[in-house]
């Protein structure tokens, strides 16, 4: 009974933490107090479950266990007798949970909020994922992002910013934070080969795109989502393959048509954004199962128009790779060094990794086996590492 009870407070944990968190959090107006409600609850599992029996309804169970550490926790305080907090309760089955949800990813992007944890605090909050988990997408030490994530919760309880979806006007501020978010999510766990964060992460973007309708940019990002999915088979297939050396016979050709038709939806609304273009750069490639050559010159207009509206260091070190395919080595060797030199570039490892191709390409052996194994020390997974070093 113990190896199931861990079994069961492990798949709660995983399965549901978002949405318990988001419950939790919308009732009582507080993501730390929620968070700590949590975290007792699924130690109390621990203890209680394989002792008595898992129940019928964990998630159900550990819902009310939360609930009764954070009411305790009020009564202490004086509050729970407070007009505030019994409204809080009588919200109970009046919103569904998916408005519950995405209510709490845009009370992170809040501008009262600092702008660059609003993302990190939505994957935390959200997502349950550990500071230190977080940090290497910010590009930040794991102390520094704990430190920036409880100044951010002390913020929402301070300030009492509402839990609710922001008017029209601020919506497309928030929205683009939530939807970096959900992609930090999704490339996290994909980078590594994990599923957890992926599914939690497609079912999130949907989620937007349903709620958000007229919002082109969710549906791009969606589309983006759906092109990576679409060929996580051959990228895997030999511990780690990159894109251009794939085996389309592998890609799911569904998913792809439904990205495709994702993107076409968005595009029609005559809006373009970050992810509708990264979503286009991911069906040029797409094209390749097709006409057996990929368009780099495309690829490469295509990043130029991103990285001169919405640049990213990622985008960019993207725009370098891309333009070596297309065989302009002086593009890339310039584009590169302007980004090595950049002081926040230094810890980013795709920038290692095409570093040294580019290094290779023109003729310079030990920088490129220098870079390829700075990157492969850096990377994620074995599977990345070992095929660096094969290159070196």
């Amino acid at each position: 009974m113990t190896d199931a009870a861990w079994r069961a407070a492990e798949v709660a944990a995983r399965d549901a933490y978002g949405r318990l968190l988001s419950r939790l959090a919308w009732r009582w107006r507080d993501v730390a107090a929620a968070e700590d409600a949590l975290a007792a609850a699924l130690e109390a599992a621990l203890t209680a479950w394989p002792r008595d029996g898992v129940p019928d309804a964990p998630q159900a169970w550990l819902t009310r266990v939360a609930e009764r550490r954070l009411l305790d926790a009020a009564r202490h305080a004086r509050v729970a007798d407070h007009p505030d907090t019994q409204w809080m309760l009588t919200q109970e089955r009046e919103e569904p949970e998916m408005d519950r949800r995405l209510s709490l990813l845009l009370v992170c992007a809040h501008p009262a909020i600092d702008a660059q944890v609003h993302a990190a605090l939505m994957l935390q909050t959200v997502l349950g994922l550990e500071a230190a988990r977080i940090a290497p997408a910010f590009l930040s030490t794991a102390e520094a992002m704990k430190r920036r994530l409880s100044r951010a919760k002390e913020k929402i309880r301070e300030a009492r910013i509402p839990f609710e979806l922001p008017d029209d006007s601020a919506l497309p501020e928030r929205l683009s934070a939530v939807l970096e978010a959900i992609y930090a999510a999704f490339s996290i766990d994909n980078d590594a080969g994990g599923e957890s964060l992926v599914d939690e992460a497609l079912f999130l973007a949907e989620l937007v795109s349903v709620h958000l309708p007229g919002e082109p940019e969710p549906l791009g990002l969606l589309a983006l989502m759906l092109h990576v999915q679409a060929r996580r088979a051959a990228r895997l297939a030999d511990g780690f393959t990159p894109l251009s050396r794939q085996d389309t016979a592998l890609w799911d050709r569904r998913l792809a048509r439904q990205a495709d038709a994702l993107l076409a939806r968005a595009a029609g609304a005559g809006r373009p954004g970050p992810f509708q273009l990264e979503a286009a750069i991911q069906a040029a490639h797409a094209s390749r199962a097709v006409t057996g050559r990929t368009p780099w010159d495309d690829i490469v207009a295509l990043y130029a128009v991103l990285n001169t509206h919405w640049p990213t260091l990622g985008t960019r070190v993207a725009g370098c790779a891309a333009a070596l395919e297309a065989g302009r080595l002086a593009q890339a060797l310039a584009e590169w060094a302007a980004l090595a030199a950049l002081p926040e570039a230094q810890s980013y490892q795709p920038l290692w990794a095409v570093g040294g191709f580019i290094a290779r390409a023109a003729g310079d052996g030990a920088a490129a086996a220098e870079r390829l194994e700075r990157a492969a020390v850096m990377a994620r997974d074995a599977a990345q590492a070992q095929f660096l070093r094969t290159h070196i």
